[in-house]
């Protein structure tokens, strides 16, 4: 018997329809059982977490649960998001003062 479980819940994991130690005979639908439901989690849920399947000890899959990195920057793209015309941070590439660039205006976001 192999079992699917996650390491931890969250409140979308609890509110979903998803349930925690899951049972099955072979280990091939349990593996592809936790790798379905790590998928649609990171598809369907708010996004602040990640998920991503691992087999563990006796058995055991776990679908692990990770902070989203770009849900906390509040980036959705996972890049800096100082690309405006106003952008000065200077961790980035785009470090400079584009307030005067002619491009500026043409859907930079500058006002």
């Amino acid at each position: 018997m192999y079992t699917v479980q996650m390491e931890q819940e969250c409140g979308c994991f609890k509110k979903s329809e998803y349930t925690n130690n899951n049972k099955f005979q072979t280990q091939q639908e349990a593996y592809q059982y936790a790798n379905i439901v790590a998928e649609f989690m990171n598809e369907e849920f708010c996004s602040k977490h990640t998920f991503h399947s691992q087999i563990a000890e006796d058995n055991t899959f776990v679908i692990r649960v990770a902070q989203n990195a770009t849900a906390v920057s509040g980036c959705s793209t996972g890049v800096s998001c100082d690309v405006g015309c106003d952008s000065t941070d200077d961790w980035t590439l785009e470090s400079t003062d584009k307030s005067n660039d002619e491009s500026c205006g043409t859907g930079c976001g500058c006002s």
